[in-house]
């Protein structure tokens, strides 16, 4: 179920940009990040913990947030995609989400 605040955020990033939507989602456990053409409804590319070589990984739950982050965006810029709308999903902007958003810009990606 979608909460209010998300639905918020939502809507003012469809509003204000074209851009395709990149989307975080946080649970207990894991960090996922994928990034939505909203116009066409498909994901374009994603990224999170749960994949093979981060399993496996000793890391600690901020330095894996950095790894998705790194991994995202080398994937969007392997398509050509530079630019992205920023969808931290109802979250507060610090800790994990924070950290994510700052490896992806290091890479390359403007939001």
């Amino acid at each position: 179920m979608v909460d209010k605040r998300t639905k918020r955020i939502r809507n003012k990033i469809k509003k204000v940009s074209s851009r395709n939507r990149l989307s975080i989602f946080r649970s207990n456990n894991h960090i996922y990040a994928q990034v939505i053409d909203d116009s066409k409804g498909i994901t374009l590319a994603c990224a999170s913990t749960l994949e093979k070589d981060l399993i496996k990984s000793q890391n600690g739950r901020k330095e894996l947030a950095e790894i998705v982050g790194r991994t995202i965006a080398k994937r969007l810029m392997d398509k050509g995609i530079k630019d992205v709308a920023f969808d931290k999903g109802g979250y507060k902007y610090h800790g994990l989400i924070k950290i994510l958003a700052d490896s992806a810009r290091a890479e390359g990606l403007n939001f």
